[in-house]
């Protein structure tokens, strides 16, 4: 049987709340489990101590019957150093897409097209101001 220590979603529509079980990977997300191993409120402040709980000697049980943990849990699961942080790739998630790249040339083509039109005017301007007072002064 493989054992999986994941997530089973409860609470009423846009107010989840999971629950931590230890279940058969066959079973469906929301269906039977085995046992329960902690809660998970999304919906607190990422600071708050109540936003995860977890009973540690059992979910030490699980891992060490061999149970994976999915990568939520994984991650609640490093953050209370039961198991080694792993590296993740992101790969192309953080990049932005065409569009935005795009965009992001366009605005430093203008920032430096403005910096270029404040720069030569402030150079031209006191050389055509000067004639231009000799001219009133004459008058």
């Amino acid at each position: 049987m493989a054992m999986k220590i994941r997530l089973a979603r409860g609470g009423s529509k846009k107010r989840p709340f999971y629950r931590v079980v230890a279940a058969d990977s066959r079973m469906p997300r929301d269906g039977r489990y085995i046992e329960k191993l902690g809660t998970y409120n999304p919906l607190l402040a990422k600071d708050d101590e109540a936003r995860v709980n977890l009973d540690m000697e059992r979910v030490k049980y699980w891992l060490g019957e061999g149970a994976q943990p999915t990568d939520r849990v994984a991650r609640f699961l490093e953050v209370a150093g039961v198991i080694e942080k792993k590296e993740r790739a992101n790969l192309k998630k953080g990049e932005p897409g065409k569009k935005a790249l795009e965009r992001a040339e366009e605005k430093a083509q203008k920032i430096a097209d403005a910096a270029e039109a404040a720069k030569a005017p402030a150079e031209e301007a006191p050389a055509e101001e000067a004639p231009a007072e000799e001219a009133t002064a004459e008058e």
